[in-house]
């Protein structure tokens, strides 16, 4: 089947260099072969998402919803909603406290394309990890961000700056850029040594992470005409041992 092939390079080169980056057509390629329907009406769920209150630099160029599900090889469930938490050790700015987001809506953590991502995902971690370390189940989380620039200020889209997630593997999907300048995603190494640079800028532009072994971040981004809103749109899938 060639979608498993080509989820096999991509496993292949995280592996290598701890990331891959897969542009946009061959990333709809891969997602159509996993079921993967209606891209539009999956998109346009951005426009409804809510702040992210928890900003501890006083930022409002957040906004978010969250979900958690539990993936196995066989079957994706939803989780009861729940806070988002990260220690501080991974999230020195928001971490240490439950964040309470917005959930994703129903008809979106059903929708033939979220459903085609995690299936992808479980794909994927079925590769990269061995079967001695494969848990029955994969704690998944999902989030919905968008990152909002004006005349009157920068987004950031890691405003933690570099970091790791505390997970073992990652997934940041492009939805879209609206008048939106720079949102360069940065890799390093662990010992904080650049490995890469590049800028998912298309509709399903793709990083798949290796937590374990890179940081990651992105740079902040502008509006290309500041009199007309600007803003990045992105999902960030994330997936831990249970």
């Amino acid at each position: 089947m060639q979608s498993d092939s080509s989820l096999s390079r991509i496993a292949e080169t995280t592996r290598e260099h701890g990331f891959a980056f897969l542009p946009g057509a061959a990333m709809r390629e891969l997602l159509s072969a996993y079921g993967m329907t209606d891209w539009e009406s999956f998109a346009a769920s951005w426009d409804d998402l809510g702040p992210d209150l928890y900003m501890a630099d006083g930022g409002r160029y957040r906004r978010r919803r969250y979900a958690t599900f539990a993936l196995d090889h066989e079957k994706t469930e939803r989780k009861r909603h729940q806070p988002h938490y990260q220690s501080r050790d991974y999230n020195t700015l928001n971490g240490g406290i439950e964040r309470w987001f917005e959930p994703v809506a129903d008809n979106v953590g059903d929708h033939p394309a979220m459903q085609a991502i995690l299936r992808l995902m479980q794909h994927f971690t079925r590769d990269m990890s061995p079967p001695s370390l494969q848990p029955e189940t994969w704690h998944t989380e999902i989030h919905q961000f968008r990152i909002e620039a004006s005349e009157n200020g920068s987004g950031h889209p890691t405003p933690e700056g570099l970091h790791q997630d505390g997970v073992d593997w990652v997934l940041v999907l492009m939805i879209r850029r609206e008048n939106i300048a720079s949102g360069d995603t940065t890799i390093y190494d662990l010992h904080r040594q650049p490995l890469g640079v590049f800028t998912l800028e298309q509709p399903m532009d793709a990083a798949f992470v290796d937590d374990h072994k890179v940081f990651h971040g992105v740079t902040p981004v502008y509006p290309v005409d500041p009199e007309r809103p600007a803003w990045r749109d992105v999902l960030v899938v994330t997936l831990r041992h249970q």
